[in-house]
């Protein structure tokens, strides 16, 4: 293991110009992650250097409904924690060879929102809380669980000092490598189920939110594979009176921030409100926990019952950021920072209220 360990560990960077790039695609599932690596001549720094690559697409479970070869098309450019020097991870989105994004590419809707001049001069942050939960391989029992019994019930846990067997080294391996991939992870801490973890990306602006939050949960996966444990991104990995999973996502505009802001919060909250049914498909409610039932939509002040939750110290400053408490761990943060933005800033309730109208007086 000593020889494998010192190859694995091998910096290029001292012997060769070559830099090895890991691309990074999500796959036909559009949860689960695929990667490849290509050896370049040397360094680079931005995704327009880099070589447009592809894959076979002929397989469903690569990307759904696509025949023949799906483009690679590289969009952002992380340092490599695995290989370290110049070595890079590369995000990428697919398309046809028409040049259509296939169905798991929902970057490029998202770009195309972020790239609108008024949100652009919005200039919308984000800080997305991921919580995900770590299993035994063998049992596909929560760690830190008695196998094939319960702990007990839900309290001391949160944020609390336990013993997690391997899952506080996976935590703590984890944050290292996105500080050091350039990631700016925010913050880690235990979650309110045992064995059940969370760590948070951002601020970060515009598209780069849904990029680095790829990335880290990719960075994660290669982690729990080396330490022989099972990463679970599902909402719901164990049932009964035990919290779900969530991927709360915190929200703010330059209106937002600025002197007065409260009334901008005030807004975005009333349009999210109105649309918010079409996020059910990214959603995790079963009213018991985390936020209000499916058919509910609710604010608050520190409420975490609520779908929408306002910081107290937001509300004393009168300016700040919301957080959006309805979308699930396995969320697709393309989908949902952009749907955020597009309804706080581009879309107009108006319409919707004036079709909603319409449509009663025709079905009377």
């Amino acid at each position: 293991m000593s020889l494998l360990s010192d190859l694995l560990n091998l910096n290029l960077s001292d012997t060769t110009e070559k830099v090895i790039a890991e691309y990074i695609w999500i796959g036909g599932s559009g949860m689960d992650l695929r990667s490849k690596a290509r050896t370049l001549d040397g360094p680079v720094s931005n995704p327009s250097e880099l070589p447009i690559w592809s894959y076979d697409g002929s397989n469903p479970n690569l990307a759904p409904g696509e025949d023949g070869d799906v483009i690679l098309h590289p969009q952002a450019i992380f340092k490599d924690p695995f290989r370290k020097g110049n070595n890079i991870l590369v995000m990428c989105d697919g398309y046809t060879p028409a040049g259509e994004p296939i169905p798991t590419n929902k970057r490029h809707e998202a770009a195309r929102k972020f790239s609108h001049p008024d949100v652009i001069a919005e200039e919308p942050w984000y800080v997305i809380e991921q919580e995900y939960t770590l299993l035994r391989r063998d049992v596909q029992w929560p760690m830190g669980w008695p196998v094939g019994g319960y702990p007990h019930p839900q309290g001391p846990y949160y944020h609390g000092i336990i013993d997690e067997v391997l899952g506080r080294d996976v935590v703590a391996s984890h944050y290292k490598a996105c500080l050091y991939a350039g990631i700016n992870i925010s913050e880690i801490n235990g979650e309110v189920m045992p064995g059940q973890w969370e760590f948070q990306v951002g601020p970060a602006m515009g598209i780069s939110a849904g990029d680095e939050l790829w990335v880290a949960r990719y960075i994660l996966e290669r982690i729990t594979e080396n330490a022989g444990v099972v990463l679970s991104f599902n909402p719901k990995p164990i049932q009964g009176d035990r919290n779900g999973a969530g991927g709360r996502t915190n929200y703010s505009t330059k209106s937002m921030r600025n002197e007065g802001g409260h009334e901008a919060i005030r807004k975005a909250i009333e349009r999210i409100g109105l649309r918010c049914r079409e996020q059910i498909c990214a959603d995790f409610f079963t009213g018991h926990h985390e936020t209000a039932d499916i058919n509910t939509f609710l604010w608050g002040l520190a409420s975490g019952g609520a779908s929408i939750g306002v910081r107290r110290d937001t509300e004393e400053a009168g300016n700040g950021y919301l957080e959006y408490r309805r979308p699930a761990s396995k969320m697709d943060p393309y989908v949902v920072t952009s749907f955020i933005a597009e309804t706080t800033i581009l879309w107009k309730p108006w319409y919707h209220l004036a079709f909603e109208q319409a449509w009663r007086g025709i079905v009377g």
